[in-house]
């Protein structure tokens, strides 16, 4: 019995129990130590002349579950037992990179760095049996271990040349369902999710049933090619319909809808990578919730390393799914990256990709966008709100708003270029739809004098327009700021109207901050508008979410001056000053209605409503 050459025991029990994540892994790291083994028997079949060709090498999985055994065959280079003794009795000891370090190709696509994914076998067996026979060689050697003790090589009976692996399973204890493994299913899907793109076909018996002649079903076993082999990435464009993309997409991230747009691009320098991205047509139902989880499925030489890359995608464009395909720096397990500087490099470009789909949707596909826009246009408002407008720049062009002059989208700058000469801002205001905006007292002389009003009806709007601050230089004012720049001349009706004010202003209390007899509305008889940076919308929108500490705006209450309720105040003020305290009331109320905010106390509301009936 050998020892391993290592330092420790411990080394292999590290490498064993404390490496790996998920103990399913076992099968693609020794699936990708065969398609090693394949690629370079194909490599030293093109210098040494022998012309083999690449359709006869194949990988095998054969299971038994009567004895417990999970066997896997490739028909590669194979190991002699010095081999046998240097790549598997020696931890960390990589073949595969020393023969890749030695052969430069571009068609040799070797998967092992490390020379530890063969110990993953340990996580779910008890004894493994390696039988290999070396390109080249008569002989065939035996290596068995039970991960443990050490290992023993010895003379075995191959006629083939190649490796095959036989684990042989752990007993099932509590919590830890090895049998699993067994399945024929559980092992198509593991190839499937981990290893579909290897070059090399993985071959399966499956059970499959006929119908035997005394009408009962038997069963037999048939071989399947259980991985696709050549991913869609790798394909030319040319080579793929819209139908290929679409089954793709549907397949792999289970849609049931085809996606929007896709992006197949790639890209070799810096860094080299291929990618395929889709952009799909409905969000998923728990897309705003946290229970979302962002990411791209990231492959280096078509091995799966996980399925969901958040450092991919920026959070602005978290609803792009697809997958990327790099040879990149991997830690010791293949689980997590190791240098991220190139993942930085890869998802910069993805970002300029991304954004620059949007753009040409957008401009050459409008309805199309619009759609894409009621689905994720909140995540890309986000976007520009979140990191303190850190992204603004990016995405202020990717943002859509409902018009209250015409109720529909329109971007930001379709907004500047058709303000009229003498707009001095981009005006805004918060309600439920364009035609609430539209209703609005203050609304009237905005959209009187030509200008037209951006629709703040996604929570997050009126942030995003503090935020942004200006667009070309004009700058955002919501209608209901106290000084919204729609001023008129001042009426006769306001003249001598302070010590009015005043008295409705006591009334109220700290309800309001002031009481202004105002020349900006035209029909309506009173409004509230905000002092400060907190509107009234904001107030709302931040007293809304669970658990917040309640906020509250500045709040004006502005009276038409030109209204005939006005006339109607300066006669109590002279006649009965109780009856208009109970109206300031009144009006506060209706102002507050107006506004989407529910009155106080509606009970007594609606008994002072019903005195002044009576």
């Amino acid at each position: 019995m050998k020892q391993f050459k290592t330092q420790s025991k411990r080394i292999l029990d590290l490498m064993i129990n404390s490496i790996y994540t998920h103990k399913e892994i076992f099968l693609r790291e020794l699936v990708s130590n065969c398609s090693d083994a394949l690629d370079k028997l194909y490599f030293k079949s093109l210098t040494d002349g022998s012309g083999l060709s690449r359709d006869s090498l194949s990988i095998r999985i054969e299971l038994d579950k009567n004895a417990r055994t999970i066997t896997i065959k490739d028909n590669g280079v194979g190991m002699t037992a010095e081999e046998l003794d240097k790549n598997l009795g020696t931890i960390a000891q990589s073949g595969s990179l020393d023969f890749k370090k030695e052969n430069q190709s571009e068609d040799l696509n070797i998967i092992g760095q490390f020379g530890v994914g063969f110990y993953s076998a340990f996580m779910v067996a008890q004894k493994v049996v390696v039988v290999s026979k070396a390109y080249g060689s008569d002989d065939a050697n035996m290596w068995i271990s039970d991960g443990v003790s050490g290992y023993e090589i010895k003379p075995a009976q191959k006629q083939e040349t190649g490796t095959e692996i036989t684990l042989f399973l752990k007993d099932n204890v509590e919590g830890e369902d090895y049998d699993k493994y067994l399945d024929e299913y559980e092992i198509s899907n593991l190839i499937k999710k981990y290893s579909d793109y290897i070059r090399y076909p993985i071959v399966m018996p499956r059970t499959q049933y006929k119908e035997a002649e005394d009408g009962k079903s038997e069963s037999y076993l048939e071989d399947e090619t259980l991985n696709s082999r050549i991913p869609l990435w790798r394909k030319n464009k040319s080579e793929i319909t819209e139908e290929n993309y679409n089954t793709f997409y549907r397949d792999t991230f289970y849609d049931y809808e085809a996606p929007t747009s896709v992006i197949h691009t790639s890209a070799e320098g810096a860094v080299d990578y291929k990618a395929l991205l889709f952009i799909p047509s409905k969000a998923p139902y728990n897309y705003y919730t946290k229970q979302y989880e962002k990411g791209l499925k990231l492959y280096t030489n078509g091995v799966l390393i996980t399925d969901r890359c958040e450092e991919l995608l920026p959070d602005y464009f978290s609803f792009v799914k697809g997958v990327v395909d790099s040879e990149l720096s991997l830690n010791i397990s293949r689980e997590t990256i190791q240098n991220n500087r190139q993942l930085k490099l890869i998802a910069k470009n993805l970002e300029k990709k991304i954004k620059g789909e949007l753009e040409n949707l957008l401009k050459n596909s409008r309805e199309k966008y619009e759609k894409f826009f009621a689905e994720f246009g909140p995540q890309l408002k986000y976007g520009v709100y979140n990191d303190w407008g850190m992204n603004k720049e990016v995405l202020q062009d990717l943002v859509l708003f409902r018009s209250a002059k015409e109720d529909k989208y329109v971007t930001l700058k379709e907004y500047v270029d058709s303000m009229p000469d003498g707009q001095q801002y981009i005006y805004y205001a918060g309600g439920k739809s364009a035609e609430a905006i539209r209703a609005l007292p203050l609304s009237e002389k905005v959209l009187e004098k030509g200008y037209d009003i951006l629709c703040c009806i996604d929570s997050v709007d009126e942030f995003v327009f503090k935020t942004l601050s200006k667009y070309e230089d004009k700058e955002f004012k919501s209608i209901q700021d106290e000084n919204n720049g729609i001023e008129t001349e001042t009426a006769e009706a306001v003249e001598g109207s302070k010590e009015i004010t005043d008295f409705i202003k006591e009334a109220l209390g700290d309800k309001v901050v002031a009481v202004v007899v105002s020349t900006r509305l035209k029909s309506h008889p009173v409004c509230l508008t905000a002092k400060g940076e907190l509107s009234i919308e904001m107030e709302k929108v931040l007293n809304s979410l669970p658990n917040a500490e309640k906020v509250k705006a500045e709040k004006v209450l502005e009276i038409n001056g030109e209204h005939k309720i006005y006339q109607k105040i300066k006669d109590l003020y002279e006649s009965d000053k109780d009856k208009l305290k109970d109206l300031s009331e009144v009006l506060f109320a209706m102002a507050q209605m107006i506004e989407g905010l529910l009155p106080d106390n509606p009970t007594a509301l609606a008994d002072k409503m019903v005195d002044f009936i009576d």
